[in-house]
């Protein structure tokens, strides 16, 4: 674009202007190459992600998470040749596509999924499927996950193909982040993250049949049988994201059981496989302001 000159100046005022914006251009570009290669010649530091509960507590914990969702550490999941060959993968850009439009089926179907999208908006965390849920490649042992960092829900292409199980995944990960969100929880403290689990497991899975196929349900005791599914999952997903035994594993869901297990918010009931508790929990939600 050219400069404007102011016509009454003198041949010689404009051509010392002239040379002074020329010598200025001409810093103002050297003072730019100079930034330019100290920014190049600086260590790269890749972005901390999250994983499935857990932000940069110790070095063995953030690489064990970022080996169950390796996408989380900025890299696209690139497979080998054996693997494309024989182990059926190859096909990622297909499955994130299937992926997508099944949550997006999901978001808008599901009573029990938009029961906890509409309690996010109504706390003031209002869920974006685009930005908010992500569909990625991940180790073979998990179906999702949940990023504090990112704020993000990991849907599991790969592992998690069905809508059936991509809502179980949903409901699961949006309690955590319900949790991330309302309640303000810490989760680098092992007590609130086997909080969440707990309430994870309590709402969303450990209906009778879920948890006779998990090996802890009884036609007798039932009440406490469901509790004992609650633990069991509650635990493991700790294991998952946190490397320390089991027995403490243990030790600390039961330390926090009692509170977190009757924490019920935001569905508001427990959910019973062939019941209409679903229905009746997503008709319920507007005394709690969750519309």
């Amino acid at each position: 674009m050219p400069t404007w000159v102011d016509c009454s100046e003198s041949v010689e005022e404009a051509l010392a202007r002239l040379d002074a914006e020329s010598k200025a251009n001409a810093a103002a570009r050297m003072a730019k190459k100079a930034a330019d290669a100290a920014a190049a010649a600086a260590p790269k530091q890749r972005p901390l992600s999250g994983n499935a509960l857990i932000d940069a507590m110790k070095s063995e914990d953030l690489a064990k998470c970022r080996s169950l969702y390796p996408e989380r550490g900025g890299d696209p999941y690139k497979p080998s040749w054996w693997n494309i060959m024989f182990g059926g993968e190859g096909r990622e850009g297909l499955d994130k596509i299937k992926c997508e439009r099944n949550v997006w089926q999901i978001a808008k179907k599901s009573h029990l999924v938009r029961i906890l999208l509409d309690a996010l908006k109504a706390s003031g965390c209002e869920v974006d499927i685009r930005r908010h849920i992500s569909c990625e490649v991940c180790d073979h042992s998990v179906t999702g996950g949940y990023d504090p960092i990112l704020n993000q829900v990991v849907v599991c292409q790969n592992t998690a193909r069905y809508q059936g199980l991509i809502q179980g995944v949903l409901t699961h990960e949006l309690i955590h982040m319900f949790d991330y969100c309302r309640n303000k929880m810490d989760l680098t403290d092992a007590k609130h993250l086997a909080c969440t689990e707990i309430r994870a497991a309590n709402l969303a899975h450990c209906s009778f049949l879920s948890a006779w196929t998990y090996g802890s349900a009884s036609p007798f005791n039932i009440k406490q049988r469901h509790q004992e599914c609650v633990k069991q999952r509650a635990t493991d997903s700790v294991l998952a994201v946190r490397d320390m035994p089991k027995e403490e594993a243990r030790e600390i869901v039961e330390s926090v059981f009692d509170k977190c297990y009757g924490d019920l918010e935001p569905i508001g009931r427990r959910i019973r496989r062939g019941s209409d508790d679903i229905r009746k929990a997503y008709k319920e939600r507007v005394y709690y302001g969750y519309i």
